[in-house]
């Protein structure tokens, strides 16, 4: 199949490339520059040069397709004008036998979950998140006018030299973690590698439909995973439990998210067959850390 990908050089979108193209899938990309159109074109995509904010530089891409995956992300004060502008594009797509639109967002959108939920669950969104159910929801609502359409929830993804569990590694590198809160709170994860395998199980299955969470179900603490990077390190780290008030002076509705407490299950994606292969981060992680050092060296070569 043809699939238009937003993203396609994000921390996501990356792996729902990756594994969209071993798949046997032809992708176009959408991209900014020529700079991000080189490394999809290297990752075996077509690239796409234009904005999530200029519709008209991507929609006819978008709706020669026989499906769209939206997997970028904007982080800071448009995050919810760049993603309303693509969501606005995907619910007024054409709809043709066989289209199918995979919406992402994400695990914040469950809010507090200190016991085990599903994909059934009410949203209780944390504040950064809280304008994502509306988008869900319009993004669902379009199957009414033909196609199938998909929102995945990925939880927080690990893998390479990017994203939240990065930082982590990051800071255990540089000999002080700073944890939002006592540590305690179970953070949902999933590795990006098996994260696009889900992507691409839901491309290939004409049945799929509806919320999908995506997560290992490892159900490792902050603290779990500080004890367990830390423990790799040349030097065991100092670390810093802040306090969520004074975590919000500085970092804002961030802290109240990164301070969530989830315990959360994927039965529907499950259901489809998928099973992540890695469940744990501490179990894997000097794996893991190999994997961030090349990451973080690969991106140094990209920045001379």
């Amino acid at each position: 199949m043809r699939i238009f990908l937003t993203g396609g050089t994000g921390y996501v979108g990356s792996a729902v490339l990756d594994a969209l193209v071993r798949g046997g899938h032809s992708v176009d990309a959408l991209v900014r520059n020529s700079q991000a159109a080189g490394i999809v074109q290297a990752r075996g995509a077509a690239p796409v040069l234009g904005d999530l904010l200029d519709p008209a530089t991507w929609r006819d891409a978008a709706a020669a397709a026989d499906g769209t995956i939206h997997a970028a992300a904007e982080y800071g004060p448009r995050a919810r004008q760049v993603d309303e502008s693509a969501v606005h594009v995907l619910e007024s797509l054409p709809r043709k036998d066989g289209r199918f639109i995979v919406y992402t967002s994400g695990i914040w959108v469950l809010g507090a979950a200190p016991s085990a939920v599903d994909e059934r669950a009410p949203l209780n969104p944390a504040e950064l998140v809280s304008w994502r159910p509306v988008h869900e929801q319009r993004v669902l609502d379009a199957a009414s006018a033909g196609g199938r359409t998909i929102v995945i929830r990925p939880g927080i993804v690990y893998g390479g030299a990017r994203g939240i569990v990065a930082d982590i590694f990051k800071d255990v590198a540089n000999g002080l973690v700073r944890v939002v809160g006592s540590g305690d709170n179970h953070w949902p994860l999933i590795y990006d590698r098996d994260l696009g395998e889900l992507y691409l199980r839901v491309v290939n299955t004409p049945a799929a439909s509806g919320v999908y969470h995506a997560n290992d179900e490892g159900d490792e603490t902050v603290n779990d995973l500080v004890d367990a990077i830390g423990g790799h390190a040349q030097i065991r780290p100092s670390v810093r439990h802040v306090p969520l008030a004074e975590a919000r002076q500085k970092m804002g509705p961030y802290a109240d998210a990164l301070a969530l407490d989830q315990i959360v299950r994927s039965p529907r994606a499950r259901g489809l067959g998928w099973a992540p292969t890695l469940h744990s981060v501490g179990g894997n992680a000097v794996r893991l850390f190999d994997e961030w050092r090349r990451g973080r060296e690969a991106a140094q070569m990209v920045d001379r």
